[in-house]
């Protein structure tokens, strides 16, 4: 039975008022269905913002979790362990990499690569090149670096002077780029598809100049594929998607499927400037996190996976769009694979969390990407049956939405 004494009032008594939760308070969930304390049944399109990327509860992963946790948890660094290995090795075949980094969330990655192609270039080319080109509605993570870093100055104020050197562009700009780099820059950082900042892809065009211009002014690509990596968008990587390699790449979110692991990943010379005593993370590639991910990595790089991917997006595109032509509310459906985004009409514009709170009313969860995006990233095993239940349900949200709007307009 739920303890109903560990409401959401409590959350109020208790914990740091920097998130303001739904009064929903789930306590179970098995592939992509939860329910909560009162036993009321939720259909998952938000995957706890595309980290649960084979659902919640994943017979393989409980098995994992089992053994594991009767074998090994921690270990200081000052020692390695088999399931980081096999982790790493599983990360190093599949992608452009030959070294492996292990933190535990996405902004512990992206931390890692910032100091990374800083060091770099300070050890070739001195202390001068340090400049680090980011871009605009840009999301990497909440340290006091990464929000630096990021592209959403609402993340950065009030903590004091951000780290300096770092220059945001309009993303997709190519003319601003070239305009912005110089033998100064180290580094560009981009997302293959910005999530936080609204699900806007990159252009290929504009995304093979990045690396261009990288090559060209001695700098270092960073891919953030936190929230695009683990076959989220149909391939194990997306920057297989825009036909450049970069860098250094960051990995986290469904690389633990809700267990605490990430991974910075580069290659072998690039590596090479992280030398003993330059970089650390007490938690990272402890073995249990390790082995949780090594599970995920097999299950989802499979081609019956990454097919189905791309297979549910069509599912969703088609039933999104049924929907609009019955209650119009976006104007353009973006994404790929199974991180989509409905970009509201104008007259919903500021109001996605609206949308949000009516489909949790319907037992659908979704997430939005700012405040004129509704956002969805299920788990990629979701079935065809709860896509087309979840859809149905979010088509009644839509409409008692759309029904406040007209009686309020009255």
């Amino acid at each position: 039975m739920p303890n109903t004494d560990l409401n959401r009032d409590l959350f109020d008594q208790v914990m740091v008022p920097n998130y303001a939760p739904a009064t929903v308070v789930p306590i179970g969930g098995k592939g992509s269905r939860v329910w909560d304390q009162n036993n009321l049944e939720y259909i998952d399109f938000a995957g706890g913002i595309a980290v649960t990327s084979v659902g919640h509860c994943h017979p393989e992963l409980v098995a994992t979790l089992q053994s594991q946790g009767n074998k090994l948890w921690h270990l200081a660094n000052v020692m390695t362990n088999e399931p980081a290995l096999y982790l790493a090795q599983l990360l190093t075949s599949a992608t452009f990499a030959e070294r492996v980094f292990f933190a535990n969330s996405g902004a512990e990655a992206n931390e890692a690569a910032f100091k990374l192609v800083r060091r770099v270039a300070h050890d070739k080319f001195g202390p001068e090149k340090h400049e680090i080109i980011a871009f605009h509605q840009g999301f990497h993570g909440r340290t006091l670096f990464t929000v630096s870093v990021g592209g959403q100055p609402k993340y950065s104020q009030g903590f004091g002077p951000a780290i300096e050197g770092i220059t945001h562009l309009p993303y997709n700009d190519i003319a601003a780029l070239e305009d912005a780099i110089s033998d100064q820059t180290c580094a560009i950082i981009m997302e293959p598809l910005q999530g936080e900042g609204g699900i806007i892809p990159a252009d290929p065009a504009f995304a093979k100049r990045v690396r261009e211009l990288c090559d060209k002014h001695n700098a270092l690509l960073v891919m953030d594929e936190v929230q695009t990596g683990v076959g989220r968008l149909g391939t194990l990587y997306a920057y297989e998607q825009l036909g450049i390699t970069p860098d250094i790449l960051t990995s986290a979110k469904g690389l633990g499927n809700g267990f605490p692991v990430a991974a910075m990943l580069t290659t072998a010379d690039i590596a090479s400037h992280l030398v003993p005593g330059t970089h650390g993370s007490t938690y990272g590639g402890n073995p249990l996190a390790c082995a949780i991910a090594a599970k995920v990595l097999e299950i989802v790089d499979q081609p019956d996976v990454l097919t189905g991917v791309n297979n549910k997006f069509e599912l969703f595109k088609a039933g999104l769009a049924k929907i609009n032509s019955k209650t119009p509310f976006y104007d353009e459906l973006r994404g790929r694979g199974l991180l989509l985004g409905c970009a509201l009409t104008k007259a919903y514009q500021g109001q996605a969390s609206l949308f949000q709170a009516a489909a949790l009313e319907a037992g659908v969860m979704t997430l939005v990407a700012g405040p004129n995006v509704i956002r969805f990233a299920p788990s990629l095993l979701i079935p065809d049956a709860d896509i087309e239940e979840g859809l149905s349900r979010f088509a009644g949200a839509v409409a008692k939405v759309l029904e406040r709007q007209e009686a309020r307009d009255l």
